[in-house]
């Protein structure tokens, strides 16, 4: 009998294993590309737990666009029946007046003269306690710049040519917790990291950048474990339904084929990536996944994100991308608007990563829920006061009765 030697033998089983592996790939790859990806439809589901997280955020963020609203007005003063004439820009379903007495925390009303010689009318000003949140505010602000920066130079990284327009940017401030005059005051202190170029300074470019700021949060995410582990971690999403969801099976292999394909960061270079390929929806992920980490509430309109389809590569169909990949998103669509929101970012409708320019909405919950007190306390006060006004009268009421009968016998 003869036998292979050890090395020969070790070498036909490596190349057999390498033969048989290779065909598995193949025949994965094979289903993987004929899978077309515009034609994997998952359905949409409500999630409650979301939706409320959003729904709870719109008493507020009413009562912001209202104070911005005055704020923006020269002398930061406007007459009561202007502020009234835009309820319906402003989406107020109650009559201005109603509106600040029932938000007594934010602003003062005062006679004055709108021009010499005329009847005084009502004027709106910010009060006392909104000046102190302002001014807390601005302090806020300074004391995260350096996290504003990065964040800026972040979203001109992921962006095709590291150049974004200034208007896109500055319609987009609030998602991300930018300052008003972060264009103004922040790009001239900063300008070893990013300039004004264009007519009129119209577009934003990257000059330079921190090479820590080209490492996504799933990246410093698998470096974080591999720290405490002490075992190399592939970078990779986090794909988790809630309970009660589900996906088709052809839909779930596709997803378990997707996810074990290379992480590919979205500060790389995508240019050589065709549009419809796998390759290219695993950097789209990561693209959105990013730009939902940088945002101040884990979750940014679609429409909002559909502005910089150019800038960041991506197609039209884009919004898919949510639903296809629902274990990681979720497409709310409360108050009409379709909004992405990242999973991972909250527990039921809890939002647990917390970005600390948070405080600042915070400040301002906590201004809001202060007036809503002291005038829930004067609410009952009245409330008292006339019922005691009422017992008075009915004890007077009783004495006069008895006073004419007595006068009658």
């Amino acid at each position: 009998m003869h036998f292979i030697p050890l090395t020969i033998s070790t070498f036909i089983y490596s190349s057999i294993s390498t033969i048989l592996s290779s065909i598995s790939i193949t025949r994965s790859r094979v289903w993987f590309q004929s899978a077309s990806i515009s034609s994997l439809k998952v359905v949409w589901r409500k999630d409650r737990k979301l939706d409320s997280a959003i729904d709870k955020d719109k008493k507020w963020r009413l009562c912001a666009r209202v104070v911005k609203e005055v704020l923006n007005e020269p002398h930061q003063l406007i007459p009561l029946s202007y502020l009234e004439k835009r309820r319906k820009r402003l989406k107020l379903n109650v009559r201005a007046r109603t509106f600040i007495n029932q938000n007594p925390g934010l602003f003062d009303l005062y006679l004055d003269r709108i021009k010499p010689k005329t009847e005084p009318v009502a004027f709106v000003k910010p009060n006392d306690r909104l000046f102190r949140f302002l001014t807390a505010e601005r302090k806020i602000y300074s004391e995260n710049e350096l996290l504003i920066v990065a964040k800026l130079c972040k979203l001109l990284m992921m962006s095709k040519d590291k150049v974004i327009s200034a208007d896109k940017l500055a319609h987009v401030k609030r998602e991300f917790g930018f300052p008003n005059d972060f264009l103004s005051r922040l790009v001239p202190k900063y300008s070893h990291y990013f300039r004004l170029v264009g007519n009129g300074g119209s577009f934003l470019e990257l000059v330079s950048c921190e090479p820590q700021f080209a490492k996504s949060v799933i990246m410093r995410r698998a470096e974080e474990e591999e720290r405490l582990t002490g075992i190399r971690v592939r970078p990779s999403f986090n794909w988790k339904l809630p309970r009660g969801f589900y996906i088709r099976k052809e839909m779930r292999k596709w997803v378990r084929d997707w996810m074990e394909m290379p992480y590919i960061s979205p500060y790389n270079d995508a240019s050589h990536l065709d549009q419809a390929s796998p390759e290219m929806e695993k950097r789209t992920v990561g693209v959105l996944h990013e730009l939902l980490s940088l945002s101040l509430f884990k979750r940014i309109p679609v429409p909002i994100l559909g502005k910089f389809c150019e800038e960041y590569r991506f197609s039209n169909a884009f919004s898919n991308v949510f639903t296809r990949h629902s274990g990681i998103f979720y497409i709310s669509l409360k108050g009409g608007v379709k909004t992405a929101v990242l999973r991972e970012s909250y527990k039921d409708d809890v939002l647990i990563d917390r970005d600390p320019l948070l405080e600042i909405n915070d400040r301002f919950v906590q201004l809001l829920e202060e007036g809503w007190r002291e005038r829930s306390e004067q609410l009952k006060l009245r409330k008292v006061a006339l019922q005691k006004d009422m017992e008075l009268m009915a004890i007077r009421g009783r004495e006069l009765d008895i006073d004419q009968n007595s006068e009658q016998l």
